[in-house]
């Protein structure tokens, strides 16, 4: 436990920043799930709408230090690349 005042300021401060986090990453999972699901269900228009909703969300996450950009770029790049498969299928 902590013994000073600052030490439970700074607790009570991370528990903040940890169920922020949680939701931030959570938000940011939902989004990626969602354009999975409709690639995966062969639906490409849900699956374009699906991915441009997830292109901010996923840039956000970075800027609030969440994720590293590298591993955005990655995601953002095997997202688009299923995306554009499927819409190519379509096509």
């Amino acid at each position: 436990m902590a013994n000073s005042a600052q030490a439970t300021k700074r607790a009570r401060q991370a528990e903040k920043h940890r169920q922020l986090n949680a939701s931030q990453r959570s938000m940011f999972r939902t989004h990626l799930k969602k354009v999975v699901k409709a690639v995966e269900a062969g639906d490409a228009p849900a699956a374009q709408a699906a991915y441009t909703a997830a292109v901010p969300v996923i840039d956000r996450m970075v800027t609030k230090g969440l994720i590293h950009k590298n591993k955005a770029a990655r995601h953002k790049s095997r997202l688009n690349a299923h995306v554009f498969k499927l819409s190519q299928a379509a096509a």
